[in-house]
């Protein structure tokens, strides 16, 4: 068959099945034509089960087994009943697989996630290589999905119900030997032993449970500890996602209710609820942000003509908290970083920044001794441009002041080679005007992360009118590479996240100068889905440093980023923030809030102004959409999705939503338009009149995702 995607042979009344054949991609995913392929494969190895000792199902690619349901299959579905209908279809080839009377075996190399893991979960024995690409797990949840072909059904046989629960709940995968710990494998072998020691586990009784300790069996088939587990487990659920998401309370549901099922109603159970969610509006808005994660693993800027700077030494110029965790990423990924500063105490913080990012890692069992001891001594701290010229990649993270940045940059340039690629990691300094000292300004841009550098998976890669496309591909693959998420972004005033977030930092000071209580602004938006209030994430910046960003945007943009007086008030006072222990809140020795500041609060007006908590939200949101809207329309960014992952993984817009325009769309740019002019009249004319391009939209018919 010319589009034959599973392989079939038998040898020594073995039948041997292999994903990925015939197939140039690196991953395999159950589309539609490989399920019914499969289905079909099944149906033959049912009919020739008499003549057959057992199947061994195997991968031909390097790092996939399966790596799940095509994600583009489940966004197709229109209805509950669709959905539903296509779940029963996968489970009804699975509960086939599960029915052979003939030992099968699962063998287990690379990727092997939602689908893929349901189909090891169908077979009777399950084995896997301890390649660092080897990896298992059920992650529809962060779909807002429950997982449909058996697999709520059929983990926690395997692993006994805490540990399904743990993995289902949270869509964590597992590796090596853990997998063998926890039963989800029986055993654990080097890749290329996998199919000869697969013969060893034909026949063999699968262990399952066997690895679940008997005191935890005991319990999990016990209905009252059955009772006590799925209480904790939703009180987990509810603490972890303030009732946001529904996934993962449906799968409680089902999981909870289905216990004393047989597997066809169980199933049932299940594939309603996969329908159910699979075309809820926040199932589709967690899709949406999966394909927008896909997108952006391609380079989308312009085409290089020149050979790419290879990037694999670096340097941190600028040591402290910022300066420490990008030394720690580089480092992390074998750069072997220099980190310089000016003296031993700032090249002593950053040391400790980057040592505490690896115990991190160390603790979580991410690292073995001997890697976090090699990694940290790759880092060389030093007070010279010793070893510089050796380096690929120099990023700077000193202070905020634009003359001291272009002093250093025309010193730098002295000592790197002419193809060493140089960034600074302002956040809100004009990359053009630092772009002045170089001699060689084509090999320069900005490359902004966020704090803290190894938790905030965003990085904005900022061009200015003379950065070669070489440059701006060989930071958009490098920032890839070291597993974060690039968007590029225009040279302009705060870039494209930090100029959206002003006036959600804004607003909130209008809001407090009102009369508005601190508590109900950050509550409003904790309620929203926001990780912070904006009160909240202020300390958490610093407040001085808000003061100052703040400054720089009123600057750039006039008066609809002008802000409120009481930051800085509170600034010259000392209350900078998390960092001196006092902002609008206080914190202790561990940055644990213990209050509100009862000094700040005495700072504001003492008749309280009551508001209704979707007026707050609409006060601080409408203006970041309007923002949003005229980024577009001068093109720092080109497309509203980067603006949407922008936000979620630069200050934790709830996923949930979609991002901030998915979010405008759903609400309906009339309404908005609508509630923007009635505030421009209520509140600030200059903060809330609407832009021309939502104006434009409106009059037009349109939304942000379909707009040219």
């Amino acid at each position: 068959m010319a589009n034959q995607k599973i392989s079939f042979e038998v040898k020594n009344n073995i039948a041997y099945v292999g994903f990925g054949f015939n197939s140039d991609k690196s991953m395999t995913v159950l589309d539609e034509d490989t399920l019914r392929e499969l289905n079909d494969l099944v149906d033959d190895l049912h009919t020739r089960s008499k003549e057959l000792k057992g199947v061994i199902f195997h991968t031909h690619k390097d790092r996939c087994f399966l790596a799940g349901a095509d994600i583009s299959l489940i966004a197709g579905m229109k209805t509950e009943s669709e959905g539903a209908y296509g779940a029963e279809q996968g489970q009804n080839i699975y509960n086939k697989i599960e029915d052979l009377s003939i030992p099968t075996v699962a063998c287990i190399h690379g990727i092997c996630l939602g689908g893929g893991t349901e189909f090891a979960l169908s077979c009777k024995s399950i084995i896997a290589s301890d390649d660092s690409s080897t990896q298992m797990g059920l992650p529809e949840v962060k779909l807002g999905l429950i997982p449909g072909f058996g697999g709520t059904y059929r983990m926690p046989k395997r692993v006994g119900l805490p540990n399904a629960l743990d993995l289902i709940l949270s869509g964590k995968t597992v590796r090596g030997n853990k997998l063998k710990r926890i039963g989800l494998a029986d055993e654990v072998y080097p890749k290329e032993r996998l199919l000869d020691m697969a013969l060893r586990h034909m026949g063999k009784k699968s262990s399952k449970n066997g690895l679940v300790s008997r005191l935890e069996k005991m319990a999990s088939d016990n209905f009252v500890s059955h009772k006590i587990i799925f209480q904790k487990a939703r009180e987990s659920v509810l603490k972890k996602t303030k009732g946001f998401y529904q996934a993962p309370l449906k799968i409680l549901d089902v999981m909870e209710s289905g216990l004393m099922k047989g597997r066809q109603a169980y199933l049932t159970s299940e594939a309603e609820a996969f329908g159910e969610l699979c075309v809820g509006e926040q199932s589709k808005n967690l899709q949406h942000i999966y394909f927008l994660t896909e997108e952006v693993k391609k380079y989308p800027g312009p085409k290089a003509t020149k050979e790419l700077p290879v990037l694999s030494r670096g340097a941190a110029l600028g040591a402290g908290t910022m300066g420490g965790g990008i030394a720690w990423l580089m480092a992390d990924n074998d750069m072997a970083p220099i980190m310089k500063d000016l003296t031993k105490p700032a090249l002593e913080l950053g040391l400790k920044q980057a040592s505490q990012n690896f115990s991190g890692a160390l603790k979580r069992k991410r690292l073995t001794k001997d890697e976090y001891e090699r990694k940290m001594r790759s880092i060389s701290a030093q007070t010279s441009f010793d070893g510089i010229q050796k380096t690929d990649l120099v990023i700077e993270a000193i202070v905020e002041d634009l003359e001291i940045k272009k002093k250093v940059f025309a010193d730098l340039e002295k000592y790197v080679r002419p193809d060493c690629v140089v960034t600074s990691n302002t956040s809100s300094l004009s990359v053009q005007s630092m772009s002045e000292a170089f001699e060689h300004s084509e090999r320069f841009a900005g490359l902004h992360f966020f704090n803290p550098v190894h938790m905030m998976p965003l990085v904005e890669i900022i061009s200015h009118d003379k950065t070669s496309p070489e440059t701006l591909e060989a930071l958009y693959k490098w920032v890839l590479k070291v597993k974060k998420t690039p968007v590029i972004v225009k040279d302009g005033p705060g870039f494209l996240v930090n100029r959206i977030l002003m006036p959600y930092l804004n607003e909130a000071g209008f809001l407090l100068e009102e009369g508005v209580p601190m508590k109900d602004i950050d509550e409003a938006c904790l309620n929203f889905g926001m990780p912070m209030g904006p009160c909240r994430l202020l300390d958490e910046v610093g407040i001085d440093v808000g003061v100052k960003v703040a400054k720089i945007l009123h600057k750039g943009l006039g008066d609809r980023a002008r802000s409120s007086a009481l930051s800085a008030k509170l600034s010259e006072k000392g209350f900078l923030g998390k960092k001196s222990k006092s902002g609008f809140y206080l914190y202790d020795d561990a940055g644990k809030v213990i209050g509100e500041n009862e000094e700040v609060k005495s700072l504001l007006p003492k008749s309280k102004k009551t508001m209704e908590e979707v007026d707050i939200q609409m006060r601080v949101f409408l203006p970041m959409i309007n923002e949003a809207s005229t980024i577009l329309s001068e093109k720092l960014v080109e497309r509203p999705g980067q603006v949407d992952l922008g936000l979620i993984f630069g200050i934790g817009f709830p996923p949930f939503r979609g991002g901030l325009l998915r979010y405008a769309d759903g609400e309906g740019i009339e309404r908005i338009v609508e509630k923007l002019k009635e505030l421009a009249i209520s509140v600030d004319k200059d903060r809330y009149t609407p832009s021309a391009r939502l104006l434009e939209m409106i009059e037009k018919k349109m939304k942000f995702y379909d707009y040219k």
